[in-house]
């Protein structure tokens, strides 16, 4: 009984972080979208939403390509990396997982540094005699901020439900006669299928949300929805309206959470997205 009761009270401090940091948060974002700033019932804040559907949209589609980048970069490098040593493993994780150890903003400030029209790629091309490109405050700085932050996220869970693939299988694969090509698409990819969704869940939803990224490097000519709810709040002054449109990113990405859960059955190792 003693050792039930001790087992049941572990959940409960994650409990109490749930519902102070999650629950309470989100039915606060909720009241004041459904209410003005003096508190009365309103719809009018939803009713605001179709003039920001193109932002939606074009946030939707640059996390989109930014998620397809990271996807095409980060599963061969996952998948070759589980074909190395175990000592090559670890030095390779450690490098993949060493700019996550540094700020966020300092990451972001070192692409502004790199891209700048005074930048190391244009000082380089000068020093070379060619003509120097604008890179900065362009849509595929952007995308390249967003692949630059968010590319260890798709690697590392990818990666590790590879190097957590029976060997045997492979083998069997080998001895009924399948090529390399064949095992990889019949085998190794649907093994894979949990690793994949969670890294491009993992990827697309900051994606989507982002803010930070586009004002850096889009110079603010880009403008996504985070930055519009990043500016009702700290600038427009108007949290009904920031919280309304919080409330539909919200939606939107228990959509996609909802999707990728549909094509992960959760029975491969990896489990479930969310």
């Amino acid at each position: 009984m003693t050792k039930r009761l001790r087992i049941n009270f572990l959940d409960k401090p994650y409990l109490l972080w749930a519902l102070l940091f999650i629950i309470a948060p989100l039915i606060m974002v909720f009241f004041y979208a459904i209410t003005d700033k003096s508190g009365a019932f309103t719809i009018s804040n939803f009713a605001q939403i179709p003039e920001y559907f193109s932002t939606i949209l074009l946030s939707v589609l640059y996390g989109l390509a930014a998620t397809v980048i990271c996807l095409l970069l980060g599963y061969p490098f996952a998948y070759f990396l589980s074909k190395h040593t175990e000592r090559t493993q670890r030095t390779m994780v450690l490098l993949v997982m060493l700019p996550m150890w540094m700020n966020f903003l300092i990451r972001t400030y070192s692409l502004m540094t790199i891209l700048g029209d005074s930048g190391v790629i244009n000082n380089a091309l000068s020093a070379l005699h060619l003509n120097t490109a604008h890179l900065i405050n362009t849509p595929g700085a952007v995308i390249l901020g967003m692949v630059y932050n968010f590319l260890p996220y798709m690697i590392l869970p990818i990666y590790s439900v590879i190097a957590k693939l029976d060997g045997s299988l492979l083998e069997a694969a080998q001895d009924l006669g399948s090529s390399k090509a064949h095992t990889f698409r019949r085998v190794i990819l649907p093994l894979s299928l949990p690793g994949l969704l969670s890294g491009v869940t993992m990827v697309f939803v900051p994606c989507v949300s982002t803010f930070y990224i586009t004002q850096k490097l889009g110079g603010g000519q880009i403008v996504l929805i985070g930055d519009v709810i990043e500016a009702q709040f700290q600038t427009a002054n108007n949290y009904n309206l920031g919280a309304s449109l919080s409330f539909v990113l919200m939606i939107l990405i228990f959509i996609c959470l909802g999707v990728m859960n549909h094509f992960d059955n959760g029975k491969n190792e990896g489990g479930m997205v969310i």
